[in-house]
């Protein structure tokens, strides 16, 4: 449970981080790219320096890490599209309901099957996320721009399945290594593509980057670590909506924001589902 925890704590980091870069930054990739730089020399640490693996786990290691790596870099562009194409409450709305995927690639392929008490916490995990975001208005009013936003929720499911797909097919005793690959595979990614935009990274850009880096890590590795002791349909809801409990009551502190009734509502069903994930 301490992993679980702590991997809500290192999310809500990346989200105060973004947060706090929000109107200071304008080259995404660049910072990006910084933050990838942190995660890549953090996760060589963790590997003790070794890139190394046995020619048996070379496949679930570096082929598994190179499609997380696609996959994280993906769900960000895909948010970023959405942001502008379909607003920020929606694009943020679908993103989280990426748990329905996580949930039913560990039901169905897993086997990871909760109990009722379990689903009632589910179900209304899932609706506080919906009360907490909706708007009024917020419809697209396009087939092509409700098509991005499933897409957008299929594919930050499926990334945060690889957690879960690296545990049962991967060897974790290479998980030092898995990360390296994922978060070099962004790295070269968004040098690409920060390159090809002319990108001229600031040094408060390069900076925001960095500091993204650290809990942007730690927040993948724990998540691992949490559904090595947990099952995944205990750990993917739970963080996800601990995470948004956690942001809020930082937002509401920190930054003075102020909470709608029906939000007050939404974080208020986000406690029962909690305890009902966790009986």
């Amino acid at each position: 449970m301490i992993y679980l925890i702590l991997a809500v704590l290192a999310s809500t980091m990346v989200s105060v981080v973004m947060r706090l870069s929000t109107g200071k930054v304008k080259n995404n990739m660049s910072m990006l790219a910084g933050n990838y730089v942190v995660c890549t020399l953090l996760s060589v640490v963790n590997a003790g320096g070794n890139l190394l693996t046995p020619a048996e786990a070379l496949p679930g290691t570096v082929g598994m890490g190179i499609i997380n790596g696609v996959l994280y870099l993906f769900s960000f562009l895909l948010l970023h599209y959405n942001m502008k194409r379909n607003g920020v409450v929606l694009a943020s709305t679908f993103m989280k309901l990426g748990l329905l995927v996580s949930m039913a690639v560990s039901v169905i392929f897993f086997r990871e099957v909760p109990g009722v008490i379990q689903w009632v916490g589910f179900v209304i995990a899932v609706g506080a996320i919906i009360l907490i975001n909706y708007e009024k208005g917020s419809d697209t009013g396009t087939s092509g721009g409700r098509m991005w936003l499933i897409v957008l929720l299929v594919v930050a499911g499926f990334g945060d399945s690889m957690a879960k797909v690296f545990e049962t097919f991967g060897d974790t005793a290479y998980s030092g290594q898995f990360f390296v690959y994922t978060f070099l595979t962004d790295l070269a990614a968004c040098i690409v593509l920060a390159l090809r935009g002319k990108e001229k990274p600031s040094l408060k850009e390069i900076g925001y980057g960095l500091a993204l880096g650290v809990p942007n890590f730690f927040s993948a590795r724990l998540l691992l670590k949490s559904i090595e002791h947990l099952p995944a349909v205990l750990v993917y809801p739970t963080v996800s909506v601990a995470i948004i409990l956690v942001v809020t009551m930082v937002g509401l502190v920190f930054f003075k924001e102020q909470l709608k009734k029906r939000q007050l509502i939404g974080i208020g069903a986000i406690l029962v589902a909690l305890v009902l994930l966790n009986l």
